[in-house]
């Protein structure tokens, strides 16, 4: 009996022992996981690329006359998303800019515009004006800063994850698509300043003087050079198959110019369109913005460092060619044959400096493009434009007649109207109830589509159409008392020439391409919203998300 308990109380302890040694193994490798994944590796540079005014099908409609180094590398060994919008109202420029890299909307940023109605200040505002900082560089043009915005970017939250270490730096034509993705703890961000400057400038929010390699940038003559040369088409026009004839009733003119037709003698259209200036609205612009990307990479030494430096470049020449010329020009297609090239020469620009493997890229546009409505009525469908002066004349008769005085009106301006707060209380009034009576009433007046209080918008969630893209723009502190949507294609502008604002999808369609390391090739028709890109990129470096963050990330994207 004795014999029998030793040998089972001996086969316990040896189970024992071996569950024992079981765990331990069990622990030892689940500690080894644990630390291969701290020991992720990020890559040297992260690249942000905003092509203004571009339209997701920019990429299908010329494609054929891309070549295989440029857009269709990226689409072909990145990953190309096919069905990303932007998810709220306006669509402007700094708005885009500041949803891309913050990952969140209006509601959250507080960048609602370019320009807005302050109704403290009581006068219209531009999203990066600050006074408490001087021009670096020029005479003017360069008292700004990012303070306006109200969140963190990516850009920020990757800075804050090294404890301040590696470099963050924008560059554009456009001061706000300079600023706004650098972020507040940007090492620096450069802007293009046109008149008779012709010259690459900043602020003292980021430095006293310019760095010596942009002082040299701005005196090696190639603002001038590319202002004393003829533009043509790049390739034979009459292969220009996928745009309107050349010279067409729907396209705006330059100064000294008779016709909207190529070539255009750049040397001397410079005399009558404010010298340097002319070249942001033709695809030369967006040429000097690839050789500044070029000077800054080298000259900051970005992706060679133990840090991940952030490089925010955004090509805005493409912009103001869609706004001259409209979505069907041939000015517009030879723009984005061209816009092909810089994107070709930016990739072997990086290869070359940072390394193939070294750097991840992603690719959108802040917004996208309405086609002319002039042309879209010649060819019977439905559009137009919006008569802002006639508008306001009937929204101050709307006032008049219902509270006898038209000074409850305080401002109109973004489709939005500010009641005077002061007015309504001296004859008074409830702000909300005013509200909802000019809601109500502008409903009638012509090419007014839908209308909303900021009451409501405050009170109600709405999770469908226009109006939830209307509420996603709206900033309770600076948004205005009722908000309007114009009708479908009808637009606040000249009948020459395109535009954007809206929340439908010709202006909220926009390309978006992840690439390099870190990244699948593939593409994807899942819906996606703008403020994805944010989280998606935090996700990827693992480090904090934007401290405004609604986005979610795109995980199908992620290597």
């Amino acid at each position: 009996m004795k014999k029998i308990l030793f040998i089972l109380l001996l086969s316990i302890s040896f189970t024992q022992c071996i569950a024992v040694k079981s765990k331990k193994t069990t622990f030892v490798a689940t500690e080894k996981k644990q630390t291969n994944q701290v020991d992720f590796k990020r890559p040297k540079l992260i690249v942000g690329v905003v092509v203004d005014q571009m339209r997701y099908d920019y990429l299908i409609k010329f494609y054929k006359k891309y070549g295989e180094n440029g857009f269709k590398k990226l689409m072909k060994l990145g990953y190309n998303l096919e069905n990303v919008h932007y998810n709220y109202i306006p669509t402007y420029t700094a708005v885009g800019h500041t949803s891309i890299y913050t990952g969140t909307t209006p509601t959250n940023h507080g960048i609602i515009s370019n320009n807005w109605y302050d109704k403290y200040e009581k006068k219209s505002i531009y999203c990066v004006d600050d006074d408490r900082y001087e021009t670096v560089g020029a005479k003017t043009g360069g008292k700004k800063s990012p303070y306006r915005m109200l969140t963190t970017t990516i850009s920020d939250q990757l800075r804050l994850a090294q404890n301040m270490k590696g470099k963050s730096i924008g560059v554009s034509i456009k001061d706000r698509s300079a600023i706004l993705p650098a972020g507040h703890t940007a090492n620096a961000a450069y802007w293009f300043e046109g008149g008779d400057e012709g010259k690459f400038i900043s602020s003292t929010f980021y430095m006293n003087e310019l760095p010596k390699w942009v002082t040299d940038f701005n005196n090696n003559g190639k603002a001038n050079a590319y202002l004393n040369q003829i533009w043509n088409t790049f390739y034979d026009i009459n292969s220009y198959t996928e745009t309107l004839p050349d010279n067409n009733n729907y396209e705006g003119l330059f100064k000294g110019k008779e016709t909207p037709t190529f070539p255009y003698n750049l040397a001397e259209l410079r005399k009558l369109n404010d010298n340097y200036s002319l070249l942001k609205a033709i695809p030369f612009g967006n040429s000097i913005v690839t050789d500044f990307a070029e000077a800054t990479i080298i000259g900051e030494n970005l992706g060679t460092s133990n840090f991940t430096d952030f490089l925010a470049i955004s090509y805005s020449s493409t912009d103001y060619v869609g706004h001259q010329f409209g979505v069907d020009a041939k000015e517009l297609e030879d723009t984005y044959i061209r816009m092909d090239k810089e994107i070709e020469r930016l990739l072997i620009i990086l290869d070359s400096n940072v390394g193939k493997d070294n750097y991840t890229l992603f690719l959108t546009a802040d917004h996208a493009a309405v086609e002319v409505p002039a042309y879209l009525n010649s060819l019977k469908i439905p559009g137009g434009y919006f008569n802002n002066q006639e508008f306001k004349t009937l929204v101050k008769k709307i006032a008049l007649d219902n509270f006898k005085s038209k000074e409850i009106i305080e401002d109109i301006s973004n489709y939005q109207i500010y009641l005077n707060k002061d007015k309504l209380k001296e004859l008074k009034l409830d702000a909300n109830y005013v509200s909802q009576i000019i809601a109500d009433e502008i409903l009638s007046i012509k090419n007014v589509y839908k209308t909303v209080t900021g009451h409501t918008l405050q009170t109600t969630n709405f999770d469908l159409g226009v109006l939830q893209t209307l509420q996603n723009g709206y900033n309770q502190k600076f948004s205005g008392d009722v908000l309007f949507v114009p009708n479908p294609t009808t637009i606040t502008y000249d009948k020459t020439g395109s535009t954007h604002g809206s929340g439908y999808s010709y202006d909220t369609h926009v390309p978006l391409i992840f690439y390099g390391s870190g990244i699948k090739k593939g593409q994807s028709d899942n819906y996606y919203p703008i403020i994805d890109i944010a989280p998606t990129i935090t996700s990827f470096l693992k480090i904090a998300q934007t401290n405004g963050n609604t986005g979610k990330p795109i995980i199908e994207v992620l290597d």
